[in-house]
Protein backbone atom coordinates (compact mmCIF):
# COMPACT_ATOMS: atom_id res chain seq x y z
CA UNK A 1 0.00 0.00 0.00
CA UNK A 2 2.67 2.15 0.45
CA UNK A 3 4.27 2.06 -2.77
CA UNK A 4 0.68 3.18 -4.35
CA UNK A 5 0.59 6.13 -1.73
CA UNK A 6 3.67 7.29 -2.97
CA UNK A 7 2.83 7.04 -6.26
CA UNK A 8 -0.17 8.86 -6.08
CA UNK A 9 1.46 11.73 -4.80
CA UNK A 10 3.77 12.10 -7.44
CA UNK A 11 1.17 12.15 -9.78
CA UNK A 12 0.20 15.64 -10.23
CA UNK A 13 4.10 16.56 -9.65
CA UNK A 14 6.17 17.76 -13.02
CA UNK A 15 4.42 16.95 -16.09
CA UNK A 16 5.33 13.83 -17.96
CA UNK A 17 6.22 12.83 -21.21
CA UNK A 18 3.43 10.08 -21.47
CA UNK A 19 0.37 9.35 -19.38
CA UNK A 20 -1.31 5.85 -19.86
CA UNK A 21 -4.63 5.65 -19.04
CA UNK A 22 -5.52 1.79 -18.36
CA UNK A 23 -3.55 -0.99 -17.48
CA UNK A 24 -4.28 -4.21 -18.91
CA UNK A 25 -2.02 -5.85 -21.55
CA UNK A 26 -1.70 -3.21 -23.91
CA UNK A 27 -0.88 -0.56 -21.04
CA UNK A 28 1.25 -2.40 -19.44
CA UNK A 29 3.65 -2.91 -22.45
CA UNK A 30 3.37 0.64 -23.44
CA UNK A 31 4.46 1.52 -19.55
CA UNK A 32 7.50 -0.96 -19.96
CA UNK A 33 8.90 -0.30 -23.13
CA UNK A 34 8.54 3.40 -22.62
CA UNK A 35 10.31 3.50 -19.50
CA UNK A 36 13.42 1.77 -20.21
CA UNK A 37 13.61 3.89 -23.23
CA UNK A 38 13.82 6.50 -20.87
CA UNK A 39 10.55 8.39 -20.82
CA UNK A 40 8.65 9.56 -17.77
CA UNK A 41 5.76 7.25 -17.63
CA UNK A 42 2.25 7.93 -15.75
CA UNK A 43 -0.16 5.21 -15.87
CA UNK A 44 -3.42 4.64 -13.79
CA UNK A 45 -6.15 2.00 -13.79
CA UNK A 46 -9.72 2.41 -12.67
CA UNK A 47 -9.16 -1.09 -11.19
CA UNK A 48 -6.26 -3.72 -10.42
CA UNK A 49 -3.85 -4.18 -13.31
CA UNK A 50 -5.05 -6.74 -15.82
CA UNK A 51 -8.64 -6.56 -13.78
CA UNK A 52 -10.78 -6.84 -17.21
CA UNK A 53 -10.16 -8.34 -20.43
CA UNK A 54 -6.58 -9.47 -19.93
CA UNK A 55 -7.26 -11.66 -16.70
CA UNK A 56 -9.99 -13.68 -18.57
CA UNK A 57 -7.71 -15.40 -21.59
CA UNK A 58 -7.66 -18.85 -22.65
CA UNK A 59 -3.56 -18.36 -21.13
CA UNK A 60 -2.58 -19.90 -24.84
CA UNK A 61 0.01 -17.90 -27.01
CA UNK A 62 -0.95 -18.79 -30.37
CA UNK A 63 -0.52 -17.98 -33.57
CA UNK A 64 -4.63 -17.54 -34.49
CA UNK A 65 -4.23 -21.25 -36.64
CA UNK A 66 -8.49 -20.35 -36.54
CA UNK A 67 -7.35 -17.09 -38.73
CA UNK A 68 -6.61 -19.50 -41.64
CA UNK A 69 -10.16 -20.30 -42.41
CA UNK A 70 -10.74 -16.43 -43.48
CA UNK A 71 -7.01 -16.33 -45.37
CA UNK A 72 -6.17 -13.81 -43.26
CA UNK A 73 -2.44 -15.23 -43.96
CA UNK A 74 -0.80 -11.88 -43.07
CA UNK A 75 -2.02 -12.03 -40.08
CA UNK A 76 -1.34 -15.42 -39.05
CA UNK A 77 2.34 -15.06 -39.83
CA UNK A 78 2.56 -11.82 -37.84
CA UNK A 79 0.77 -13.88 -34.65
CA UNK A 80 3.48 -16.87 -35.08
CA UNK A 81 6.11 -14.45 -35.66
CA UNK A 82 4.58 -12.89 -32.49
CA UNK A 83 4.79 -16.48 -30.36
CA UNK A 84 8.18 -17.32 -31.09
CA UNK A 85 9.58 -14.47 -30.03
CA UNK A 86 7.23 -14.87 -26.65
CA UNK A 87 8.71 -18.24 -26.49
CA UNK A 88 12.29 -17.35 -27.03
CA UNK A 89 12.24 -14.24 -24.75
CA UNK A 90 10.20 -15.80 -21.99
CA UNK A 91 11.24 -19.04 -21.73
CA UNK A 92 10.43 -20.39 -18.51
CA UNK A 93 6.74 -18.57 -18.90
CA UNK A 94 6.06 -19.24 -22.10
CA UNK A 95 5.98 -23.11 -23.65
CA UNK A 96 5.11 -24.87 -26.51
CA UNK A 97 2.04 -27.42 -25.64
CA UNK A 98 0.48 -29.66 -28.31
CA UNK A 99 -2.94 -29.76 -29.09
CA UNK A 100 -4.75 -32.70 -29.43
CA UNK A 101 -7.84 -32.32 -31.99
CA UNK A 102 -10.38 -34.86 -32.57
CA UNK A 103 -12.98 -33.81 -35.83
CA UNK A 104 -16.01 -35.48 -36.13
CA UNK A 105 -18.31 -36.89 -38.71
CA UNK A 106 -20.09 -34.90 -40.86
CA UNK A 107 -17.50 -31.44 -39.91
CA UNK A 108 -17.40 -28.58 -43.12
CA UNK A 109 -13.90 -29.83 -43.48
CA UNK A 110 -12.45 -33.33 -43.55
CA UNK A 111 -9.10 -34.17 -41.02
CA UNK A 112 -6.83 -34.39 -44.07
CA UNK A 113 -7.51 -30.95 -45.03
CA UNK A 114 -7.49 -29.54 -41.60
CA UNK A 115 -3.64 -31.24 -41.33
CA UNK A 116 -2.86 -29.90 -44.57
CA UNK A 117 -3.74 -27.05 -42.63
CA UNK A 118 -1.69 -27.23 -39.42
CA UNK A 119 1.19 -27.96 -42.12
CA UNK A 120 0.52 -24.70 -43.26
CA UNK A 121 0.32 -22.84 -39.99
CA UNK A 122 3.71 -25.07 -39.08
CA UNK A 123 5.45 -23.30 -42.13
CA UNK A 124 4.19 -19.66 -41.61
CA UNK A 125 5.87 -20.07 -37.81
CA UNK A 126 9.13 -20.70 -40.04
CA UNK A 127 8.93 -24.39 -38.04
CA UNK A 128 9.47 -23.14 -35.01
CA UNK A 129 7.80 -26.01 -32.82
CA UNK A 130 7.57 -29.89 -33.20
CA UNK A 131 5.76 -30.44 -36.34
CA UNK A 132 1.85 -31.70 -36.58
CA UNK A 133 1.03 -35.29 -36.70
CA UNK A 134 -2.34 -36.73 -38.16
CA UNK A 135 -4.30 -39.07 -35.95
CA UNK A 136 -5.75 -42.15 -36.96
CA UNK A 137 -8.95 -43.50 -34.71
CA UNK A 138 -6.17 -45.54 -33.31
CA UNK A 139 -4.13 -43.07 -31.96
CA UNK A 140 -6.73 -41.13 -30.76
CA UNK A 141 -8.08 -44.23 -28.41
CA UNK A 142 -4.66 -45.18 -27.60
CA UNK A 143 -3.15 -41.87 -26.67
CA UNK A 144 -6.38 -39.90 -25.26
CA UNK A 145 -8.87 -42.01 -23.79
CA UNK A 146 -10.69 -39.59 -22.33
CA UNK A 147 -11.78 -38.36 -25.76
CA UNK A 148 -14.90 -40.03 -27.50
CA UNK A 149 -14.24 -41.67 -30.67
CA UNK A 150 -16.94 -39.66 -32.81
CA UNK A 151 -14.89 -38.95 -36.25
CA UNK A 152 -12.56 -40.85 -38.17
CA UNK A 153 -9.32 -39.37 -36.24
CA UNK A 154 -7.77 -36.43 -36.13
CA UNK A 155 -4.68 -34.01 -35.54
CA UNK A 156 -2.16 -32.81 -33.23
CA UNK A 157 0.04 -29.44 -33.56
CA UNK A 158 1.86 -27.47 -31.51
CA UNK A 159 1.09 -23.89 -30.48
CA UNK A 160 2.25 -22.22 -26.95
CA UNK A 161 0.40 -21.03 -23.19
CA UNK A 162 1.48 -19.83 -20.34
CA UNK A 163 2.00 -21.42 -17.13
CA UNK A 164 1.35 -18.93 -14.61
CA UNK A 165 -2.07 -16.91 -15.20
CA UNK A 166 -2.39 -14.18 -17.74
CA UNK A 167 -2.83 -11.32 -15.11
CA UNK A 168 0.75 -12.27 -13.95
CA UNK A 169 2.46 -12.08 -17.01
CA UNK A 170 0.76 -8.35 -17.40
CA UNK A 171 1.94 -7.23 -13.73
CA UNK A 172 5.10 -8.47 -14.75
CA UNK A 173 5.24 -5.92 -17.44
CA UNK A 174 3.82 -3.05 -14.76
CA UNK A 175 6.93 -4.00 -12.37
CA UNK A 176 9.55 -3.82 -14.92
CA UNK A 177 7.69 -0.02 -15.52
CA UNK A 178 8.38 0.83 -11.80
CA UNK A 179 11.50 -0.51 -11.98
CA UNK A 180 12.58 1.84 -14.89
CA UNK A 181 10.59 4.86 -13.13
CA UNK A 182 7.11 4.58 -13.78
CA UNK A 183 4.51 6.76 -11.79
CA UNK A 184 1.94 3.79 -11.31
CA UNK A 185 -1.01 3.39 -9.57
CA UNK A 186 -4.10 1.03 -9.37
CA UNK A 187 -7.76 2.40 -8.39
CA UNK A 188 -7.32 5.37 -9.96
CA UNK A 189 -10.12 6.68 -12.08
CA UNK A 190 -9.88 8.71 -14.90
CA UNK A 191 -11.93 11.61 -14.64
CA UNK A 192 -11.13 13.15 -18.56
CA UNK A 193 -8.32 14.94 -20.12
CA UNK A 194 -8.52 17.73 -22.15
CA UNK A 195 -5.10 19.92 -23.91
CA UNK A 196 -4.04 23.32 -21.85
CA UNK A 197 -3.15 26.23 -23.52
CA UNK A 198 0.61 24.76 -22.39
CA UNK A 199 0.47 22.35 -24.75
CA UNK A 200 -0.55 19.56 -22.30
CA UNK A 201 -2.70 17.20 -21.17
CA UNK A 202 -4.54 18.18 -18.06
CA UNK A 203 -5.99 14.65 -16.76
CA UNK A 204 -8.46 14.61 -14.22
CA UNK A 205 -8.36 11.32 -11.98
CA UNK A 206 -10.09 10.02 -8.76
CA UNK A 207 -8.22 7.82 -6.52
CA UNK A 208 -11.40 5.11 -5.94
CA UNK A 209 -10.22 4.29 -2.50
CA UNK A 210 -9.22 7.93 -0.88
CA UNK A 211 -12.05 9.96 -3.22
CA UNK A 212 -8.87 12.19 -3.32
CA UNK A 213 -9.22 14.09 -7.29
CA UNK A 214 -6.25 15.20 -8.76
CA UNK A 215 -4.66 16.10 -11.74
CA UNK A 216 -2.15 14.65 -14.18
CA UNK A 217 -0.38 16.43 -16.84
CA UNK A 218 1.60 14.89 -19.73
CA UNK A 219 2.87 15.91 -23.39
CA UNK A 220 0.95 12.15 -24.78
CA UNK A 221 -1.83 10.78 -23.73
CA UNK A 222 -2.49 7.39 -24.27
CA UNK A 223 -5.91 5.14 -24.09
CA UNK A 224 -4.93 1.81 -23.71
CA UNK A 225 -8.21 1.23 -22.05
CA UNK A 226 -8.81 -1.94 -23.72
CA UNK A 227 -12.83 -2.70 -24.34
CA UNK A 228 -13.74 1.14 -23.00
CA UNK A 229 -11.11 2.72 -25.30
CA UNK A 230 -14.43 4.18 -27.55
CA UNK A 231 -15.97 6.14 -23.91
CA UNK A 232 -12.71 6.94 -22.72
CA UNK A 233 -12.13 8.31 -26.06
CA UNK A 234 -15.88 10.10 -25.74
CA UNK A 235 -14.87 11.53 -21.99
CA UNK A 236 -11.44 13.22 -24.19
CA UNK A 237 -13.37 14.79 -26.49
CA UNK A 238 -11.37 12.70 -29.00
CA UNK A 239 -12.84 11.13 -32.27
CA UNK A 240 -11.67 8.21 -34.32
CA UNK A 241 -12.30 6.22 -36.71
CA UNK A 242 -11.93 3.09 -35.38
CA UNK A 243 -14.31 1.63 -33.16
CA UNK A 244 -15.39 -1.82 -31.13
CA UNK A 245 -17.38 -4.36 -30.59
CA UNK A 246 -17.15 -6.90 -27.65
CA UNK A 247 -17.51 -10.58 -27.75
CA UNK A 248 -18.01 -12.36 -24.46
CA UNK A 249 -15.65 -15.30 -23.80
CA UNK A 250 -16.52 -17.89 -21.27
CA UNK A 251 -14.45 -20.79 -19.60
CA UNK A 252 -15.11 -22.75 -16.26
CA UNK A 253 -12.09 -24.00 -14.10
CA UNK A 254 -13.20 -27.89 -13.40
CA UNK A 255 -11.17 -30.57 -11.73
CA UNK A 256 -8.11 -31.86 -13.76
CA UNK A 257 -10.41 -34.05 -16.80
CA UNK A 258 -7.28 -36.30 -18.29
CA UNK A 259 -3.51 -36.61 -16.68
CA UNK A 260 -2.34 -35.38 -20.34
CA UNK A 261 -0.21 -32.19 -20.25
CA UNK A 262 -2.07 -31.51 -24.02
CA UNK A 263 -4.86 -28.85 -25.09
CA UNK A 264 -7.51 -30.91 -25.98
CA UNK A 265 -9.06 -29.88 -29.29
CA UNK A 266 -12.58 -29.84 -30.56
CA UNK A 267 -15.33 -28.10 -32.69
CA UNK A 268 -18.07 -27.13 -30.65
CA UNK A 269 -21.65 -27.16 -32.09
CA UNK A 270 -21.34 -23.83 -33.37
CA UNK A 271 -18.20 -24.81 -35.65
CA UNK A 272 -15.86 -22.51 -33.50
CA UNK A 273 -12.38 -24.16 -31.61
CA UNK A 274 -13.51 -25.38 -28.24
CA UNK A 275 -10.81 -26.12 -25.29
CA UNK A 276 -10.00 -28.17 -22.62
CA UNK A 277 -6.50 -26.56 -21.41
CA UNK A 278 -3.98 -27.61 -18.61
CA UNK A 279 -4.66 -25.00 -15.61
CA UNK A 280 -2.14 -26.56 -13.11
CA UNK A 281 -4.29 -29.08 -11.30
CA UNK A 282 -7.25 -28.15 -12.73
CA UNK A 283 -8.68 -27.79 -16.43
CA UNK A 284 -10.00 -24.76 -18.42
CA UNK A 285 -12.87 -25.40 -20.59
CA UNK A 286 -14.28 -22.88 -23.45
CA UNK A 287 -14.77 -20.72 -24.78
CA UNK A 288 -18.00 -19.00 -25.62
CA UNK A 289 -18.34 -16.38 -28.24
CA UNK A 290 -20.99 -14.34 -27.81
CA UNK A 291 -21.97 -10.59 -28.84
CA UNK A 292 -22.35 -8.59 -25.94
CA UNK A 293 -23.60 -4.66 -26.27
CA UNK A 294 -23.45 -3.90 -22.52
CA UNK A 295 -20.25 -4.18 -19.63
CA UNK A 296 -19.49 -5.79 -17.69
CA UNK A 297 -20.53 -9.28 -19.15
CA UNK A 298 -21.85 -11.65 -16.96
CA UNK A 299 -21.61 -16.08 -17.17
CA UNK A 300 -25.36 -16.44 -17.66
CA UNK A 301 -26.78 -20.10 -17.17
CA UNK A 302 -26.85 -20.58 -21.19
CA UNK A 303 -23.52 -19.97 -21.85
CA UNK A 304 -22.69 -22.39 -18.85
CA UNK A 305 -24.92 -25.08 -20.64
CA UNK A 306 -23.12 -24.82 -23.83
CA UNK A 307 -19.76 -25.35 -22.36
CA UNK A 308 -21.01 -28.49 -20.30
CA UNK A 309 -22.64 -30.23 -23.09
CA UNK A 310 -20.15 -29.49 -25.59
CA UNK A 311 -17.61 -31.05 -23.01
CA UNK A 312 -19.87 -33.81 -22.40
CA UNK A 313 -20.78 -34.65 -25.86
CA UNK A 314 -17.03 -35.22 -26.38
CA UNK A 315 -15.18 -36.33 -23.33
CA UNK A 316 -15.30 -40.04 -22.01
CA UNK A 317 -15.82 -39.14 -18.31
CA UNK A 318 -16.84 -41.22 -15.45
CA UNK A 319 -19.60 -39.00 -15.04
CA UNK A 320 -20.85 -36.38 -16.80
CA UNK A 321 -19.88 -32.39 -15.48
CA UNK A 322 -22.63 -30.35 -13.92
CA UNK A 323 -22.84 -26.55 -12.32
CA UNK A 324 -21.47 -28.81 -8.84
CA UNK A 325 -18.18 -29.19 -10.72
CA UNK A 326 -17.40 -25.97 -11.21
CA UNK A 327 -15.02 -24.35 -9.08
CA UNK A 328 -14.53 -20.96 -10.93
CA UNK A 329 -15.39 -19.00 -14.07
CA UNK A 330 -13.63 -16.99 -16.44
CA UNK A 331 -15.70 -13.94 -18.13
CA UNK A 332 -13.68 -12.00 -20.57
CA UNK A 333 -15.07 -8.97 -23.34
CA UNK A 334 -12.88 -9.35 -26.33
CA UNK A 335 -12.71 -6.01 -28.08
CA UNK A 336 -12.93 -6.55 -31.57
CA UNK A 337 -11.42 -3.69 -33.81
CA UNK A 338 -14.37 -2.61 -36.99
CA UNK A 339 -12.13 -0.58 -39.36
CA UNK A 340 -13.12 2.59 -40.56
CA UNK A 341 -14.53 1.48 -43.87
CA UNK A 342 -17.28 -0.67 -41.71
CA UNK A 343 -16.34 -3.87 -43.18
CA UNK A 344 -17.62 -6.88 -41.58
CA UNK A 345 -19.70 -5.10 -38.99
CA UNK A 346 -23.51 -6.09 -37.48
CA UNK A 347 -24.28 -8.49 -40.13
CA UNK A 348 -20.87 -10.38 -40.01
CA UNK A 349 -19.48 -9.33 -36.47
CA UNK A 350 -18.19 -13.04 -35.73
CA UNK A 351 -15.38 -12.76 -38.71
CA UNK A 352 -14.07 -9.79 -36.94
CA UNK A 353 -10.17 -10.98 -35.98
CA UNK A 354 -8.38 -10.43 -32.81
CA UNK A 355 -5.93 -7.74 -34.57
CA UNK A 356 -5.03 -4.53 -32.90
CA UNK A 357 -5.40 -1.01 -34.99
CA UNK A 358 -3.59 2.16 -33.41
CA UNK A 359 -4.75 5.85 -34.00
CA UNK A 360 -2.28 8.76 -33.86
CA UNK A 361 -3.65 11.99 -33.56
CA UNK A 362 -0.28 14.34 -34.31
CA UNK A 363 -1.94 17.46 -33.25
CA UNK A 364 -3.34 16.52 -29.89
CA UNK A 365 -0.76 14.17 -29.45
CA UNK A 366 -2.91 11.62 -28.70
CA UNK A 367 -2.75 7.37 -29.20
CA UNK A 368 -5.69 4.72 -29.03
CA UNK A 369 -4.86 1.63 -29.40
CA UNK A 370 -7.57 -0.71 -30.25
CA UNK A 371 -8.24 -4.53 -30.33
CA UNK A 372 -5.18 -6.39 -29.57
CA UNK A 373 -4.27 -10.09 -27.88
CA UNK A 374 -1.71 -11.17 -25.07
CA UNK A 375 0.12 -13.02 -27.99
CA UNK A 376 0.70 -9.62 -29.98
CA UNK A 377 1.91 -7.72 -27.18
CA UNK A 378 5.22 -6.95 -27.76
CA UNK A 379 4.32 -5.76 -31.34
CA UNK A 380 1.83 -3.17 -29.90
CA UNK A 381 4.68 -1.99 -27.55
CA UNK A 382 7.66 -1.74 -30.43
CA UNK A 383 4.59 0.56 -32.56
CA UNK A 384 3.36 2.81 -29.82
CA UNK A 385 7.34 3.55 -28.62
CA UNK A 386 7.89 4.94 -32.69
CA UNK A 387 4.64 6.95 -32.67
CA UNK A 388 5.37 8.43 -29.16
CA UNK A 389 8.59 9.53 -30.65
CA UNK A 390 7.15 10.62 -33.88
CA UNK A 391 5.17 12.89 -31.30
CA UNK A 392 8.03 14.76 -30.10
CA UNK A 393 8.84 12.65 -27.25
CA UNK A 394 12.95 11.77 -26.73
CA UNK A 395 13.65 7.89 -25.67
CA UNK A 396 16.97 8.23 -25.52
CA UNK A 397 17.59 4.31 -24.54
CA UNK A 398 15.85 3.39 -27.35
CA UNK A 399 18.42 0.49 -28.17
CA UNK A 400 17.59 -0.90 -24.82
CA UNK A 401 15.59 -4.22 -24.44
CA UNK A 402 12.55 -4.11 -22.46
CA UNK A 403 11.22 -7.46 -22.54
CA UNK A 404 12.05 -10.62 -21.67
CA UNK A 405 13.71 -12.36 -18.83
CA UNK A 406 17.38 -11.18 -17.30
CA UNK A 407 20.44 -12.56 -18.70
CA UNK A 408 21.65 -16.59 -18.66
CA UNK A 409 24.15 -15.17 -16.37
CA UNK A 410 21.52 -13.69 -13.66
CA UNK A 411 19.88 -16.99 -14.37
CA UNK A 412 22.86 -19.44 -13.63
CA UNK A 413 24.17 -17.55 -10.94
CA UNK A 414 20.39 -17.82 -9.31
CA UNK A 415 20.18 -21.27 -9.52
CA UNK A 416 23.61 -21.67 -8.34
CA UNK A 417 22.42 -20.21 -5.41
CA UNK A 418 19.34 -22.18 -5.07
CA UNK A 419 20.95 -25.47 -5.23
CA UNK A 420 24.08 -24.63 -2.76
CA UNK A 421 21.47 -23.49 -0.32
CA UNK A 422 19.43 -26.93 -0.90
CA UNK A 423 16.05 -24.42 -1.63
CA UNK A 424 14.36 -27.22 -3.66
CA UNK A 425 14.28 -29.56 -0.88
CA UNK A 426 12.54 -27.55 1.66
CA UNK A 427 9.51 -27.95 0.33
CA UNK A 428 10.06 -31.20 -2.21
CA UNK A 429 6.85 -32.65 -0.80
CA UNK A 430 4.78 -29.64 -1.45
CA UNK A 431 4.99 -29.39 -5.83
CA UNK A 432 5.80 -31.78 -8.16
CA UNK A 433 7.90 -28.62 -9.76
CA UNK A 434 11.11 -27.16 -8.29
CA UNK A 435 10.40 -24.38 -5.65
CA UNK A 436 13.57 -22.86 -7.60
CA UNK A 437 12.17 -22.87 -10.81
CA UNK A 438 8.74 -21.56 -9.90
CA UNK A 439 10.27 -18.34 -8.10
CA UNK A 440 12.44 -17.36 -11.47
CA UNK A 441 9.49 -17.70 -13.41
CA UNK A 442 7.70 -15.30 -11.03
CA UNK A 443 10.17 -12.94 -10.11
CA UNK A 444 12.86 -13.73 -12.66
CA UNK A 445 16.36 -11.89 -11.00
CA UNK A 446 14.30 -10.59 -8.05
CA UNK A 447 14.01 -14.03 -6.98
CA UNK A 448 17.52 -13.34 -5.67
CA UNK A 449 16.55 -11.35 -3.25
CA UNK A 450 13.96 -14.33 -2.45
CA UNK A 451 16.75 -16.23 -1.36
CA UNK A 452 18.40 -13.82 0.81
CA UNK A 453 15.47 -13.59 2.63
CA UNK A 454 15.00 -17.72 2.80
CA UNK A 455 18.70 -17.46 3.72
CA UNK A 456 17.84 -14.87 6.95
CA UNK A 457 14.64 -17.08 8.49
CA UNK A 458 14.03 -20.48 7.10
CA UNK A 459 10.33 -20.21 7.80
CA UNK A 460 10.40 -17.79 5.27
CA UNK A 461 10.30 -20.69 2.95
CA UNK A 462 7.28 -22.79 4.13
CA UNK A 463 4.00 -23.23 2.03
CA UNK A 464 1.64 -20.79 3.77
CA UNK A 465 -1.04 -22.24 1.86
CA UNK A 466 -0.70 -25.24 0.44
CA UNK A 467 -2.12 -26.52 -2.92
CA UNK A 468 -1.54 -22.88 -3.84
CA UNK A 469 2.08 -22.94 -3.88
CA UNK A 470 3.36 -19.71 -2.41
CA UNK A 471 5.84 -20.00 0.22
CA UNK A 472 5.61 -17.16 3.09
CA UNK A 473 8.62 -14.64 1.40
CA UNK A 474 6.37 -14.89 -1.28
CA UNK A 475 3.49 -12.96 0.70
CA UNK A 476 5.77 -10.46 2.06
CA UNK A 477 7.56 -9.81 -1.32
CA UNK A 478 3.74 -9.03 -3.04
CA UNK A 479 3.46 -6.86 -0.09
CA UNK A 480 6.33 -4.59 -0.64
CA UNK A 481 6.42 -4.60 -4.41
CA UNK A 482 3.09 -5.30 -6.01
CA UNK A 483 0.75 -2.74 -5.22
CA UNK A 484 -1.70 -5.15 -3.66
CA UNK A 485 -4.50 -3.17 -2.24
CA UNK A 486 -7.43 -5.84 -2.03
CA UNK A 487 -7.36 -9.38 -1.32
CA UNK A 488 -8.64 -10.28 -5.19
CA UNK A 489 -5.54 -8.40 -6.21
CA UNK A 490 -3.64 -11.48 -4.50
CA UNK A 491 -5.97 -14.19 -4.62
CA UNK A 492 -7.38 -13.53 -8.53
CA UNK A 493 -4.65 -11.82 -10.09
CA UNK A 494 -0.85 -11.64 -8.98
CA UNK A 495 -1.84 -15.74 -8.35
CA UNK A 496 -4.59 -17.78 -9.81
CA UNK A 497 -5.63 -19.07 -6.26
CA UNK A 498 -9.09 -18.11 -6.88
CA UNK A 499 -9.70 -20.14 -9.84
CA UNK A 500 -7.93 -23.69 -8.74
CA UNK A 501 -9.80 -23.31 -5.29
CA UNK A 502 -13.45 -23.20 -4.67
CA UNK A 503 -14.80 -19.97 -2.32
CA UNK A 504 -15.52 -22.48 0.53
CA UNK A 505 -11.98 -23.86 0.33
CA UNK A 506 -9.91 -20.32 0.45
CA UNK A 507 -12.42 -19.15 3.25
CA UNK A 508 -11.28 -22.44 5.54
CA UNK A 509 -7.72 -22.05 5.27
CA UNK A 510 -6.16 -20.95 8.28
CA UNK A 511 -3.06 -19.50 6.00
CA UNK A 512 -4.97 -17.12 4.51
CA UNK A 513 -5.62 -14.75 7.72
CA UNK A 514 -1.59 -14.99 8.22
CA UNK A 515 -1.14 -13.65 4.47
CA UNK A 516 -3.75 -10.93 4.77
CA UNK A 517 -2.13 -9.67 7.99
CA UNK A 518 1.18 -9.45 6.58
CA UNK A 519 -0.44 -7.91 3.21
CA UNK A 520 -2.72 -5.43 4.66
CA UNK A 521 -1.87 -4.62 8.18
CA UNK A 522 -4.23 -3.92 10.59
CA UNK A 523 -7.00 -3.75 7.89
CA UNK A 524 -6.42 -7.76 7.49
CA UNK A 525 -9.65 -8.60 8.48
CA UNK A 526 -11.54 -5.83 6.81
CA UNK A 527 -9.95 -7.03 3.37
CA UNK A 528 -11.14 -10.26 4.15
CA UNK A 529 -14.58 -9.43 4.65
CA UNK A 530 -14.52 -6.81 1.77
CA UNK A 531 -13.51 -9.56 -0.57
CA UNK A 532 -15.71 -12.82 0.51
CA UNK A 533 -19.08 -10.17 0.80
CA UNK A 534 -18.17 -9.08 -2.96
CA UNK A 535 -18.21 -12.11 -3.91
CA UNK A 536 -20.86 -13.68 -2.88
CA UNK A 537 -22.66 -10.52 -3.31
CA UNK A 538 -21.64 -11.12 -6.73
CA UNK A 539 -22.82 -15.02 -6.95
CA UNK A 540 -25.95 -13.97 -5.31
CA UNK A 541 -26.77 -11.97 -8.83
CA UNK A 542 -25.08 -14.10 -11.49
CA UNK A 543 -25.07 -17.61 -10.45
CA UNK A 544 -28.13 -19.64 -8.72
CA UNK A 545 -28.12 -20.94 -5.70
CA UNK A 546 -26.10 -18.58 -3.80
CA UNK A 547 -23.93 -19.11 -0.83
CA UNK A 548 -25.76 -17.23 1.93
CA UNK A 549 -23.85 -14.16 3.01
CA UNK A 550 -22.82 -15.25 6.67
CA UNK A 551 -20.69 -17.78 5.28
CA UNK A 552 -17.89 -15.24 5.51
CA UNK A 553 -18.81 -14.80 9.14
CA UNK A 554 -18.73 -18.54 9.78
CA UNK A 555 -15.07 -18.50 8.16
CA UNK A 556 -13.95 -16.14 10.12
CA UNK A 557 -14.87 -17.80 13.19
CA UNK A 558 -12.75 -20.68 12.23
CA UNK A 559 -10.17 -19.00 11.02
CA UNK A 560 -9.95 -17.38 14.49
CA UNK A 561 -10.01 -21.26 16.05
CA UNK A 562 -7.48 -22.81 13.94
CA UNK A 563 -7.04 -25.86 16.37
CA UNK A 564 -10.44 -26.93 15.34
CA UNK A 565 -10.49 -26.34 11.68
CA UNK A 566 -10.52 -28.88 9.52
CA UNK A 567 -8.88 -27.51 5.97
CA UNK A 568 -9.22 -29.58 2.55
CA UNK A 569 -6.26 -31.45 1.64
CA UNK A 570 -6.08 -28.31 -0.96
CA UNK A 571 -5.36 -25.69 1.31
CA UNK A 572 -3.64 -26.45 4.09
CA UNK A 573 -1.59 -24.60 6.19
CA UNK A 574 2.31 -25.16 7.36
CA UNK A 575 2.97 -23.74 10.90
CA UNK A 576 6.43 -22.96 12.00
Amino acid sequence: MKLRQNNIEKLDDAPFDVLIVGGGINGAVCASALTTQGARVALIDRGDFASETSQHSSNLVWGGIKYLEGAEFGLVRKLCMSRNRLMETYPSSVKEIRFFTSVEEGFRHSRYTLYAGTLLYWAMGDLFTASPRLLSRADVEAEEPVVKLLGSGGFEYSDAYLIDNDARFVFNFVRAALDHGGIIANYVESLGAKRGDDDLWHAGARDLLSGEELTIRARVLINACGPTVDANNSLNGVETEHRHLWSKGVHLIVDRVTESRRVLTFFADDGRLFFVIPMGPKSCIGTTDTRVSELPAVVTPEDRRFILENVNRRLRLPSPLTEDDIIAERCGVRPLVVEPDGKRDEGDWTSLSRKHAIESDAERRHISIFGGKLTDCLNIGEEVSALVRELGVELPYSEMRWYGEPPDEIRDEYFHQATLMGLDDLTAKESSEPLSTRLWRRYAASALSLLETIRQDPAMAEVLIHGAEYIRCEIHHAARREMITKLEDFLRRRSKIAQIARKRDIQQAPGLMEACHILFGDQAQARFDEYFADLAARESQLSPPSEPMQEAADAKARLDEPEEASPPPELATSRS
